[in-house]
């Protein structure tokens, strides 16, 4: 089954740093991987299916469309920041792995990266607080959020992330 994002590239673009001129293939994988890790982590397994299938039939619609427009949305965008960006400044191609100059600009630190990132992580997690909020009082307009069975992802209920804990 193909994968439905929730958001588009033009979502991206618009909402964050990164230039309409960048081209779509560098970065897509990563709204991908960013739904699939993060936003699914937040859903459980079954109304993540349930929302992809909608949207995969085209037919996303009441509360299912508002809970992607109004919070999905907000989260995927800044989770995909923080997954894109460590990886921005690089290529792998034949001659192997090349990280990519400008003759005008000064490439970003590994600091400044880490920096982004954090920004991009806190305001992930500032949406994804609004989501679980609106999810607590509205969790029956949603049966999917409580179904899951077996090997289906359970849905996380904490938005923080404090780091690894070793």
């Amino acid at each position: 089954m193909a994968t439905a994002l929730f958001i588009t590239t033009k979502d991206l673009k618009r909402n964050t740093i990164i230039d309409g001129n960048v081209d779509i293939d560098k970065f897509i994988q990563f709204i991908k991987i960013s739904q699939e890790i993060h936003i699914q982590n937040y859903l459980g397994g079954a109304l993540y299916n349930r929302i992809s299938a909608d949207i995969v039939a085209g037919n996303l619609s009441g509360d299912y469309l508002l809970l992607v427009q109004d919070y999905l949305k907000d989260m995927l965008i800044h989770f995909a920041m923080v997954d894109y960006l460590p990886f921005s400044a690089y290529q792998v191609a034949n001659g192997g792995v090349f990280k990519h100059t400008s003759e005008n600009s000064v490439s970003a630190t590994k600091n400044e990266i880490d920096y982004l990132v954090d920004k991009h992580r806190d305001f992930a997690q500032f949406y994804t607080k609004r989501f679980l909020d609106f999810m607590c009082f509205n969790s029956t307009k949603f049966p999917e959020y409580n179904a899951n069975q077996n090997g289906e992802m359970y849905p996380d209920h904490d938005a923080n992330f404090v780091g690894w804990v070793l």
